[in-house]
């Protein structure tokens, strides 16, 4: 049953993949709601749907069966440019590559999204320096990625998710390329940002930073299995 009290909420939510007169069921009945403020991890193995599954919240794909509300607007209805839209404003990216360009600097990196907003250059400016700072980054503002370590780069991949001021942060596998002492760094920064409000849905395999959410909701072969307090 949906929830319209949810800021997510999934009902009977499936995809399947068709290929070669093959089924894939990727996703199986999953049911989840995240309320605004909630910090929720999506845990399982390799394989089991983890990453359709935030696709999906994130408009990247579309599921083949079940309903889809985000801040209360079902999402089935809406056409490519309305999803575009609903994704640049209301729902902020975290990548495991972090997906920065390259030619451009750490600001203009951040403030990218932002461009295809109906915004003044100067509000543009000053949500970049106010998400650099949140990320302690402002030092590195004029800096090209390839001159800042992995977990620098993460960080800025943050400051870019956050500098919109989405509904929800999806973050998937944020410290898949991080080391240990960088991955703890950027969990703590999540925290941070959860502490002061932001909504987050996590993917992640390691059990350690599953711990960090309030709750932990586990996939198998594409169903949800468990879903527990982190």
């Amino acid at each position: 049953m949906i929830d319209n009290g949810a800021l997510i909420s999934l009902s009977g939510i499936s995809k399947i993949f068709y290929t070669d007169e093959v089924e894939t069921h990727a996703l199986s009945d999953v049911h989840l709601h995240v309320a605004k403020g909630e910090y929720v991890a999506i845990s399982g193995p390799s394989g089991c749907g983890k990453t359709t599954l935030l696709s999906i919240l994130g408009l990247l794909d579309t599921p083949s069966g079940g309903e889809y509300l985000l801040a209360g607007q079902h999402v089935a209805g809406l056409n490519a440019a309305d999803r575009a839209r609903v994704r640049n404003r209301q729902i902020g990216f975290i990548f495991q590559a972090f997906n920065l360009i390259g030619d451009l600097t750490v600001a203009e990196n951040i403030e990218l999204p932002l461009t295809y907003r109906d915004m003044a250059a100067s509000e543009r400016r000053d949500r970049v320096a106010k998400a650099l700072e949140r990320v302690g980054m402002t030092h590195r503002a004029k800096h090209f990625p390839a001159q800042l370590s992995g977990g620098q780069q993460q960080r800025v991949a943050v400051a870019r998710a956050v500098a919109g001021d989405p509904a929800i942060l999806l973050a998937d596998e944020p410290t898949g390329n991080l080391d240990s002492r960088n991955g703890e760094a950027v969990m703590e920064l999540l925290s941070e940002l959860h502490q002061n409000g932001a909504t987050i849905c996590m993917v992640t395999h390691d059990s350690r930073y599953a711990h960090y959410a309030d709750r932990e909701v586990s996939l198998f072969d594409g169903k949800m299995v468990e879903t527990a307090t982190a």
